[in-house]
């Protein structure tokens, strides 16, 4: 028996070939920008000058005999006595001159006595004293006021920014398809 004569097909496929990469986000956002203003504290001091009183009516009084009401007062209210003191002595005087019993001149007894008697002495300073003046002094408060500072932010939030960056993609033809169709060898000679 012949062998029956075959056509010999060979066939190979296309093959797409795929190159690709992803695509991807780039994203920048700066940081918020903050606008801040201060306003400080503050505190409010101040001190009321302090009150000296200084009195030295009595070491005036001591030194020239004080103002002139004060030394009228003084040299008149010391009469009462220095003339109580006069009449005293006349009467007393008077008795001696009129005490006829007594031996001796009581006139020129009365007479000596008064050439070395002293003269009531009338007092028209105030009195001397190492603590005549007198001083008071009143001291007042400071006034403090505290003024409160103050904060005041403001904040502005930046955009992103998005940047997209596409990926690559690149089809090729790795294969092409082929057929391949081989005639049968045909012997002629028979």
């Amino acid at each position: 028996m012949i062998p029956f004569p075959q056509i010999d097909i060979r066939q190979q496929f296309g093959r797409i070939g795929i190159d690709a990469d992803l695509g991807h986000y780039e994203i920048h956002q700066s940081k918020a920008t903050l606008d801040i203003q201060t306003t400080p504290s503050q505190y409010e001091v101040s001190s009321p000058l302090g009150e000296l009183y200084v009195d030295q009516d009595r070491a005036w009084s001591a030194l020239n005999g004080g103002k002139l009401s004060e030394f009228s007062n003084r040299i008149y209210s010391q009469m009462d006595g220095i003339l109580l003191q006069a009449i005293a002595k006349i009467v007393q005087d008077g008795n001696r001159m009129a005490a006829l019993n007594v031996p001796g001149n009581p006139l020129a007894d009365i007479a000596f006595e008064k050439a070395f008697q002293p003269q009531p002495s009338i007092e028209y300073m105030g009195e001397a004293s190492y603590d005549n003046v007198d001083i008071e002094y009143i001291p007042h408060k400071p006034e403090i006021q505290f003024i409160e500072g103050k904060l005041n932010i403001q904040s502005q939030v930046n955009k992103p920014d998005i940047n997209y960056v596409r990926g690559k993609l690149n089809i090729y033809m790795d294969q092409y398809p082929k057929l391949d169709i081989t005639p049968p060898v045909i012997d002629t000679k028979l």
